[in-house]
């Protein structure tokens, strides 16, 4: 499937990204502010504001408990809080989660934290995964540009 519409031609470099990134987890194989900076640009196509925070399994638990009803921690949580210009939202990466996932699934580490940001990205943008058609747009717009990034397709296990 072709996409009319690709994020990192979208936005424009000499647009403003603030982002924050918080560790609350174990930093251990977690990556740096540099990478997950440049896999939200590579997922933008606005202006925006974004709060990263990498959380142990506790915190994780707790939020999705109070946002989702769910008993159990997931690997990435997005919430929107203003879908203008500029963007604002937080993304939460439940470290524990996403270790467990990688090893599980084979997958390099960074590769699944790149793949996780750029799903929460595109979440504060609008994508979802819901209906059948939804997921196709926004599995294909991930694969793309984890790809273009270097990465191999997070789909192809």
């Amino acid at each position: 499937m072709l996409l009319t519409k690709n994020p990192v031609e979208l936005l424009d470099r000499q647009q403003e990204l603030i982002l924050t990134v918080q560790y609350v987890a174990d930093k251990m194989g977690i990556p740096n502010r540099g990478l997950f900076r440049k896999w939200v640009r590579a997922s933008l196509s606005k202006p925006a504001e974004v709060v990263i925070r990498i959380v142990d399994k506790q915190e994780g638990e707790a939020l999705n408990h109070d946002f989702r009803g769910k008993d159990s921690a997931t690997n990435v949580l997005t919430f929107v809080y203003d879908d203008d210009i500029p963007l604002l939202g937080d993304i939460v990466l439940c470290a524990p989660v996403i270790y467990n996932e990688a090893q599980q699934q084979g997958k390099d580490l960074t590769a699944h934290y790149a793949h996780l940001t750029i799903h929460g990205v595109l979440h504060l943008q609008g994508y979802d995964h819901i209906h059948d058609k939804d997921a196709v747009v926004m599995e294909s717009l991930e694969t793309e540009i984890i790809t273009r990034l270097g990465y191999p397709n997070p789909y192809v296990i």
